[in-house]
């Protein structure tokens, strides 16, 4: 597959967004060769995730752009760089926004997927390797995206962010767990650990939040209360296990309150994946004292405080973040992967709309209107 294309610069059709907030467009881009420690990957399928949004609407960064964005994807190794020695051309992998060098502390440590080198960077738009981007057009350098920059048929990324997979593995499927997916799941699954027969809260009913609440189905949670603003999405939560539902809007008290009184006390769990700071607090302060365990997934605001009284805390309530889910990229994924192959996991139920590559700022429209859950993009069509 290599071999008339390694070492090579390749001309390949990216969607670009010149400026934030309006339409990409389909340019033809020249993809530099992988350099020492890349890999340059053919992209299969991408998704859209809702940080490709925020950040092509520039909200609250240093806006960067000409960009290619785009982080949930599958895809196949064109060529490896220099000392790329687990990686060969053809095999199958996601791409992930962060990554696992394998040698800094965190990568040894087994508490830790937050990697020194590689964790997720959304103001660098350029390779670590030698600080140039692998993209251009006419000469001028087109910035990456968190290290992936999947809306390419052709990407380069650092190989500690590349993780091999199953190639019997259909990549219009898993490609969803290189991000969202995998982070509620492994919220619920590797950070929660919510105990058979138990019950678990869910904050936000988006993608990720129906993705830790199939993993509290999986763990065998007895009573799974989706809490959302949007009365829409309940009926498509009960799809991922989810048993009952709360809207703070229907209740004058507190939504912790609430929850406390139709569980005799508070949750066994609960996963926040809303990034409201409100939710946040309330999705703590709604756990069982004693035992209960409150995780946050979403990103908050860089101003916001977390405010509780400590008597929270000394009455044995437990507050734990969790970054992708605590995932490690390479070592991990898949193994995630293999849950899908062995059906432990469904995948076809986050997958509610599908566009050719083509027609890639429809995926943008659907989540800016909130319609679905995630929109493949096939990069052959």
């Amino acid at each position: 597959m290599s071999s008339t294309t390694a070492g090579q610069v390749i001309r390949c059709k990216a969607a670009v967004a010149w400026e934030a907030g309006k339409p990409l467009v389909i340019e033809e881009v020249e993809v530099a060769p992988p350099q020492a420690m890349e890999v340059r990957l053919k992209i299969l399928f991408t998704s859209l995730c809702h940080t490709d949004v925020y950040f092509w609407e520039a909200k609250g960064q240093t806006p960067l752009f000409p960009r290619i964005f785009g982080h949930e994807a599958g895809g196949i190794v064109e060529s490896v760089g220099e000392g790329v020695t687990d990686l060969k051309p053809g095999d199958h992998v996601l791409p992930v926004f962060t990554g696992e060098c394998k040698e800094c502390r965190h990568c040894k440590s087994e508490e830790s997927n937050m990697c020194d080198l590689l964790r997720i960077n959304t103001d660098r738009g350029v390779m670590l390797n030698d600080g140039k981007s692998r993209f251009s057009i006419n000469g001028q350098p087109i910035y990456h995206f968190v290290g992936t920059s999947t809306f390419s048929e052709y990407t380069v990324l650092h190989v500690g962010s590349v993780a091999k997979i199953n190639p019997a593995a259909p990549l219009d499927k898993v490609c969803v767990l290189s991000c969202g997916i995998s982070t509620g799941l492994g919220a619920t699954l590797n950070v929660a650990k919510p105990k058979k027969g138990s019950t678990v809260a869910v904050f936000g009913l988006g993608a990720v939040g129906l993705a830790a609440a199939e993993g509290a189905r999986i763990a065998g949670a007895s009573r799974i209360i989706g809490v959302d603003l949007n009365a829409k999405r309940f009926d498509e939560a009960k799809k991922f296990g989810v048993t009952e539902f709360v809207n703070p809007k229907d209740h004058d008290k507190p939504v912790h309150e609430v929850l406390a009184e139709m569980t005799n006390g508070g949750v066994d769990r609960s996963i926040e994946c809303t990034g409201s700071i409100n939710a946040m607090i309330s999705a703590f302060e709604c756990v069982h004292d004693g035992w209960g365990v409150a995780v946050l997934v979403g990103v908050p605001n860089k101003d916001d405080a977390f405010k509780t009284h400590p008597m929270n805390i000394l009455n044995e309530r437990t507050i734990k973040g969790t970054f992708f889910g605590n995932y490690k990229p390479r070592s991990d994924l898949p193994s995630v992967v293999e849950k899908y192959m062995n059906k432990e996991i469904e995948l076809e139920k986050f997958i509610t709309h599908e566009v050719s590559f083509s027609e890639i700022n429809k995926a943008f429209e659907y989540m800016l209107r909130g319609e679905g859950l995630r929109c493949i993009i096939r990069m052959d069509a």
